[in-house]
This record gives C-alpha cells, sequence and structure tokens, in this order.
C-alpha cells in the first residue's frame, strides 16, 4: 500500500503548492506537462504488457471486457455520477474543490489498476506515474478551488487503498501465470491511457475495465 501512501502524500504537498504558487503557473505549461506524461506512462503499460505469457487470454480478455463494459456503460455511468455530485454540491467552494478532484483522482482506471497491480506484484510503477499526474493536476485545482482539493488526498487514501488490501489478500491464492495475464491486461489498458494523454485518440479506458477480471478468469483456467 506504500504507492497509495506516495499518491495520497503527493496530492496534498501538490495541493500546498497549488494554493500558495499555482495560479502562477500558465495553462499552457499545464496541457504540456500532461501531455509529457503520456510517454512515460506508455512506456510503464508496454513494460507491464509483455508480461503476457499466452497471446490469445490477454487478446480474449480485452474482445470480452471491452463488450461488456461498453453493454453496461462503465464509462458513461462514471460520468454521469460525477456530474450529479458535483451539482449537488454546487455552492461551496471547499465541497467543490474536495469533489472535483476526488472524482477525478478515483474515477478513473488507474485508480483502479495501480492499487491492483501494487497488492498482487508489489509493483508501484503505475501508482508512482499517477501521482505524477495528480500532483500536476492538484497544483492547477488548488490554485482556483482551494484547500478542498487537498482534503480529496483522504479519498484517494481510502479509495485505493481499499483494492490494495483486497488484492494482496486474494494474492497467495493467485498462480503466476494468472498474476501476469492480469498485469499485462492492466498494461494494455495503462497504454490507453497514455494514447488519450497524448492525445493520439479518445479511448473510453473505463469501458475496458472488466478485461481485468476476464483476464484472471481466463487464465485460470488455461
Amino acid at each position: 500500500m506504500l504507492g497509495t501512501l506516495i499518491n495520497a502524500a503527493t496530492v496534498l504537498a501538490a495541493s500546498a503548492a497549488g494554493i500558495l504558487i499555482g495560479s502562477r503557473m500558465p495553462e499552457r505549461m499545464r496541457e504540456s506537462l500532461m501531455n509529457a506524461l503520456g510517454l512515460p506512462v506508455m512506456l510503464i503499460g508496454l513494460s507491464l504488457a509483455l508480461k503476457m505469457e499466452n497471446f490469445l487470454v490477454i487478446t480474449a480478455s480485452m474482445l470480452l471486457g471491452t463488450a461488456a463494459g461498453e453493454a453496461m456503460g462503465i464509462e458513461a455511468r462514471l460520468e454521469a455520477f460525477g456530474r450529479r455530485v458535483e451539482e449537488k454540491f454546487k455552492g461551496s467552494k471547499f465541497a467543490e474543490g474536495f469533489v472535483a478532484s476526488t472524482l477525478l483522482y478515483c474515477v478513473g482506471p488507474m485508480a483502479i489498476i495501480g492499487p491492483i497491480q501494487e497488492g498482487l506484484t508489489g509493483d508501484m510503477s503505475v501508482l508512482l506515474a499517477k501521482s505524477m499526474l495528480d500532483g500536476i493536476a492538484s497544483i492547477a485545482l488548488a490554485s482556483t478551488l482551494g484547500v478542498g482539493v487537498a482534503f480529496s488526498s483522504l479519498s484517494v487514501l481510502a479509495y485505493q487503498g481499499f483494492f490494495s488490501v483486497i488484492a494482496s489478500f486474494i494474492s497467495p491464492y493467485m498462480t503466476e501465470h494468472v498474476v501476469n495475464e492480469i498485469s499485462a491486461t492492466g498494461g494494455l489498458l495503462i497504454v490507453a491511457i497514455g494514447m488519450n494523454l497524448l492525445e493520439i485518440r479518445k479511448l473510453r479506458v473505463g469501458n475496458m475495465l472488466p478485461a481485468l477480471l476476464f483476464a484472471g478468469i481466463i487464465a485460470w483456467f488455461f
């Protein structure tokens, strides 16, 4: 759970910096930094994807998982949930900052893939990349929405900590083959996130999340 602790601490520290100096950072600079992080994020994703042992497992997982996610409309539901929560707390600057940043940091694929990856294998690379992304976002958000953004670090700690603990609990019951296939599938999703950051193409990564579950099930039977 160390990666999640680092992520939460980064949000807290970056929010403090945003309150103090964030308004001086040009919007163009923030956008450029977010785009630049797309490259290392893709590199991390590729390194994880190369852990695959069976090409058919990861292909079937991605196809079945994406089909299931599209049928359920996961990404659209998450976006709708975010809009409802934001509208409910409209008017309070603290609440707006807390809710907006909590949704940004927690309602996304990396917030699930990262702690699962760490819990299963001890690899914190995804969460460290997410920490950098969240840090830049925190500076920008805190400069306009204030201290509520800093308190979202508690949301990050609780939400990602939950997935990390669950993954750590089931890790002893997972074979190395199953863990590798889940990691490889997660790596492909991270590559997709990197493509979004680089603005190569907008991919609905949220709808691909069920692929992680299918990867574990299919790999177990193979």
